[in-house]
């Protein structure tokens, strides 16, 4: 994805370490709806992983699609009557959840931009235009440097403000979550602060950085 290898590795290992943590509280869970959060989380997660290294192309419409679902999972949730105690419950409860929903439209967001196809325009070889692949290969490489009068541009709508501004919205997202992680900390000798709840700010300001990061590389 990225043209800095130590970048798309640093990431990749983020991803992946967070997803294993939400899989692992996936199976520590009693109850179903935070299996299921859980491991959609570990889903979204291990998606982004795989897109930094353009894995599993052909299933891409599916990977949207399921982001898209767990999307609406956790809109349901946040907007859910409160009589309905297994779902977000309390003012605190439904932001987390819709910040959730906004991370997983977002994850199928990205997903989506990084597969629209670059066009590739010919000039004075009478062949027109044409759909190219959005990762080079060798032969295409090689075919581009001995065609002086052939260029390639890849337009990506992420050059535009939605990817400024949702790179705005989770670099606050992650300032925020560090905030009441430092807080918490702080105030421990006042208050009992359980080590799940840290955890969980942590995870979540890594999140949000890793989200802020990857949409602020796309639109440079």
């Amino acid at each position: 994805m990225f043209n800095i290898p130590a970048l798309t590795w640093t990431l990749t290992a983020v991803l992946l370490a967070g997803g294993s943590y939400h899989l692992w509280q996936a199976t520590r869970s009693h109850h179903l709806t935070d299996r299921v959060n859980n491991t959609l989380h570990a889903l979204m997660n291990t998606l982004m992983a795989a897109m930094l290294w353009n894995l599993a192309p052909t299933t891409i419409l599916a990977q949207i699609g399921l982001l898209a679902a767990a999307a609406l999972w956790f809109i349901i949730q946040a907007v859910a009557r409160p009589e309905f105690k297994l779902l977000c419950a309390g003012t605190q409860g439904r932001i987390k959840c819709a910040y959730h929903a906004l991370t997983m439209a977002a994850a199928a967001l990205m997903i989506a931009m990084m597969t629209h196809p670059a066009t590739t325009t010919a000039t004075g070889t009478g062949h027109g235009t044409g759909p190219a692949n959005h990762t080079p290969t060798p032969a295409a490489h090689h075919a581009m440097t001995t065609t002086p009068h052939t260029t390639t541009t890849a337009p990506t709508p992420l050059d535009h403000p939605p990817g400024i501004l949702l790179t705005l919205l989770f670099a606050t997202a992650a300032l925020t979550f560090l905030t009441l992680l430092t807080r918490r900390t702080t105030t421990t000798h006042h208050h009992t602060t359980t080590h799940s709840t840290r955890t969980e700010h942590a995870l979540e300001a890594l999140g949000a950085t890793t989200m802020a990061l990857m949409f602020a590389t796309m639109t440079a």
